[in-house]
């Protein structure tokens, strides 16, 4: 072919187990649900910084290090970071990718989260644990795209990678990766159950 394929922006998505998937959802969600009501300083913060809903990223966001079902959760995202950072060709010889941050984000009805990026981390990532049907799923911004110039429309049809913003759905027990420099956000939730997550970064230094 004489059209080179070049910059690709590459993102993640599997269920994080085939087996089980189900018992552990469940006592994560436990976990998610006593913290909501119990982390004063996520509630406090969550008011002002992420209003409708509840967030632990400013107060609880290291849960991976302290409770048990996160730090499996941990063990359980090896396998799949490992496989993306295979695809993103990254050479980590003698460097340590670990986790570095671990929150919860729980999205009432009209709870949104504006476009962002996860400035000084490598991998960024989610795991739903929560998404009722029709629910937001997770948009993605093309990162050239500040730099158009004079380009026309896409046409309706054009291929996903194509695109100027692409939606990757949320399903529960899934997990979604991508890189830490890609801008992305939640629009709000339009249906009347919560929409649940952990999200989650690396870093390699």
């Amino acid at each position: 072919m004489p059209t080179h394929f070049l910059f690709p922006t590459l993102v993640y998505q599997s269920p994080l187990q085939r087996t089980d998937l189900q018992v552990f959802r469940r006592k994560l969600l436990r976990d998610c649900e006593r913290l909501r009501y119990d982390d004063k300083a996520g509630i406090k913060w969550s008011a002002k910084n992420y209003p409708g809903g509840y967030s632990s990223y400013g107060s609880l966001s290291k849960l991976h290090q302290t409770l048990p079902n996160f730090m499996e959760l941990e063990r359980k995202l090896r396998r799949h970071v490992n496989a993306y950072v295979q695809e993103l060709e990254f050479d980590l010889t003698n460097r340590n990718l670990r986790m570095t941050d671990c929150w919860i984000n729980v999205m009432p009805q009209h709870v949104a989260h504006s476009l962002h990026l996860h400035s000084l981390s490598t991998i960024s990532g989610t795991y739903y644990l929560r998404t009722p049907k029709g629910c937001a799923g997770l948009t993605l911004e093309d990162p050239r795209l500040d730099r158009f110039m004079a380009a026309p429309p896409r046409r309706a049809d054009c291929s996903a990678g194509m695109r100027s913003w692409c939606t990757v759905p949320a399903v529960a027990g899934n997990v979604v990766l991508f890189e830490s420099w890609l801008r992305h956000e939640v629009p709000p939730n339009r249906e009347a159950s919560e929409r649940i997550s952990i999200s989650f970064n690396y870093s390699w230094f």
